[in-house]
């Protein structure tokens, strides 16, 4: 987990992108999804990944997370997301939830409840 905390928010964004991507989905919706969990303007995290700051302080830092994120379920990487405790940690796993659905095809108003 501490390792996955001290990535760079700019190391790790490129390949949310890119899972997107690879099934027809946008940049665009990837910034949509970030930006419904965080509170972050798309400005604001273009600004960001120009920066060296960490995963773990991007979930810390962020404006304004949304109370709603508890109603994403299901597990990734073989956990649920509901059984996940440390907070950070639940956060970012509640966003890899969110790209991964959103790779498989759910739109946009299903994803963000």
């Amino acid at each position: 987990m501490e390792k996955l905390f001290n990535i760079k928010l700019s190391k790790i964004y490129p390949l949310l992108v890119a899972k997107a991507q690879k099934k027809n989905r946008s940049e665009e919706e990837v910034i949509a999804c970030i930006t419904w969990l965080t509170g972050y303007d798309e400005e604001k995290i273009k600004n960001i990944l120009l920066s060296d700051i960490t995963y773990k302080d991007f979930f810390v830092n962020a404006p304004c997370m949304n109370e709603k994120r508890y109603l994403v379920k299901g597990s990734i990487c073989g956990v649920k997301i509901e059984a996940i405790e440390d907070p950070i940690y639940k956060d970012i796993r509640i966003l890899d939830k969110l790209i991964d659905d959103l790779a498989k095809g759910k739109s946009l108003e299903k994803l963000l409840p």
